[in-house]
């Protein structure tokens, strides 16, 4: 299997991407919405990877070995819209299509900011096109906004706060788990690294800015969106801040 399952809390699954190819990590907040498809990922990545290696199949086989259906997600939130982190979404949408007793279609839904909406009609396809991929659709029904963002209700319930971090891509964000300490960070900062900024839309300038404003929460667990040769998720306080400030030093 290609994907390493890291149970972080009762209602926070991190699967690591072990494989070769440039596939984003994914996490799972299971079991929080009400309904029949209680589940939310974000970041669920690539189908196959430049490796040819299947992305999604092992994603799909962790969440299982978890106890967790693919097609129970009904939220799906994408931190930036660039191929290796939202490539699945479009499969995930269509495998939990499901009609109810008045013939309508329920499905899970898409959330991503507006600006990344509109970098992905834009410059979408050929990112797709760059990496030899198939354009897929995401139709958002939800634009993210900064700030609060409740999943669930009652003893279920997980606060989330959106921050917008662009930067590597237009539109990205990060997502903070007060309660919890928790920052699942996109492409912005890495294990001793931070995210490329050559691609269309990047800007070093701006990849600073929203580095320093994250580098002021209270983590206590940094959730990247790959791994890097230092490592992947960074737990402790203290091994945060380190590492912000050796991101702070070398960009």
């Amino acid at each position: 299997m290609l994907h390493r399952s890291r149970k972080l809390f009762d209602n926070l699954f991190c699967y690591i991407w072990s494989g070769q190819g440039n596939n984003a990590h994914s996490y799972l907040f299971p079991n929080v919405l009400r309904g029949e498809r209680p589940h939310v990922i974000v970041d669920p990545g690539l189908l196959v990877d430049e490796m040819y290696e299947g992305c999604f199949d092992s994603l799909t086989d962790a969440m299982a070995n978890d106890g967790f259906k693919m097609e129970d997600i009904g939220l799906i939130i994408n931190t930036h819209t660039h191929p290796d982190h939202c490539q699945a979404t479009e499969t995930i949408v269509d495998r939990s299509a499901r009609t109810d007793g008045k013939g309508k279609i329920n499905k899970a839904v898409v959330a991503i900011t507006k600006e990344a909406d509109d970098y992905y009609r834009v410059a979408g396809e050929r990112m797709f096109n760059m990496f030899g991929m198939k354009v897929v659709k995401l139709d958002p029904l939800i634009y993210l906004a900064e700030g609060d963002l409740g999943l669930g209700r009652d003893d279920r319930q997980v606060n989330l706060t959106v921050i917008y971090t662009p930067g590597h891509s237009p539109g990205s964000i990060c997502l903070y788990w007060p309660d919890k300490k928790v920052l699942i960070t996109g492409d912005l900062v890495f294990n001793g690294s931070v995210g490329r900024t050559d691609f269309p839309g990047g800007s070093i300038t701006t990849l600073k800015q929203s580095i320093e404003r994250v580098s002021q929460l209270d983590v206590e667990y940094l959730l990247p969106g790959h791994s890097t040769e230092m490592g992947s998720i960074i737990e402790g306080k203290r091994r945060v801040e380190q590492n912000f400030r050796a991101i702070k030093f070398i960009i």
